[in-house]
């Protein structure tokens, strides 16, 4: 009885061995991480909600974008007027003080025609051109010396140069110190007198100033009225 009770207890221990021998290559199961589970499951979690969120705003109909509404056109209103600040001078005058050399004066000449102006009534002329013995302007001339200068001027008007018509210096914007043989040249003789269309030169003799410096004078027409027109013709010349 004893004999096998030692040999069943003998064999439970063979068995256990073997089992345990068995047992001691195996690869223990891992240990899962704690953490790692808790952070996928949160993840999960908000995958979830998200995919929620979307199929709740895709179940929401879109709002209609608002129409545009044209804005009112503003009216302008009066705009203010501003009186005046002092008095503006009129262009082509003069300043205090100076005189206009050469050229066209800022005067208003004879029986009213400016002097920019060369027709009045019925009468006009036009410069064609100076004689051979023009003096250009501001030419160096000697001192004390007679010199000869003449215009040439086509009738450009509707009348008659005829008797009384003149051509005469301009003192008041003249030099003064030029020395004329004649200050006017005034149409007499038939043979000068000056239809439409028909040219006259007029020629003039002078003896230029002593004292050096630059000279001008200023010439015109005017008819036996004395009405003034034509052309406003010069010469110009220097003493040195």
């Amino acid at each position: 009885m004893k004999f096998r009770n030692s040999l069943w207890l003998a064999g439970t221990m063979i068995l256990a061995i073997v089992m345990s021998s068995c047992s001691l290559g195996a690869t223990p199961a891992p240990t899962q991480d704690t953490g790692a589970i808790q952070t996928q499951a949160v993840s999960i979690a908000l995958t979830q909600v998200s995919m929620q969120q979307t199929q709740t705003a895709m179940a929401i109909p879109p709002t209609p974008m608002p129409t545009n509404t044209l804005l009112p056109t503003p009216t302008l209103g009066v705009l203010p007027t501003f009186a005046p600040v002092g008095t503006v001078s009129p262009l082509n005058t003069a300043l205090p003080g100076m005189t206009p050399l050469g050229g066209t004066p800022f005067a208003t000449l004879g029986s009213g025609a400016p002097a920019g102006t060369t027709k009045n009534g019925c009468n006009d002329g036009a410069f064609e051109y100076d004689n051979g013995a023009a003096v250009v302007d501001w030419t160096v001339l000697k001192p004390k010396t007679e010199y000869t200068h003449g215009w040439s001027i086509i009738n450009t008007g509707t009348c008659d140069w005829d008797e009384g018509y003149s051509f005469f210096l301009m003192k008041d914007i003249s030099s003064p110190l030029i020395d004329w043989k004649q200050t006017i040249i005034t149409l007499k003789d038939p043979s000068e007198f000056t239809k439409p269309k028909s040219s006259q030169l007029f020629v003039l003799h002078f003896v230029t100033p002593r004292d050096p410096g630059r000279y001008e004078a200023f010439w015109k027409l005017k008819d036996d009225k004395g009405n003034i027109f034509g052309p406003q013709v010069w010469i110009r010349f220097e003493i040195k």
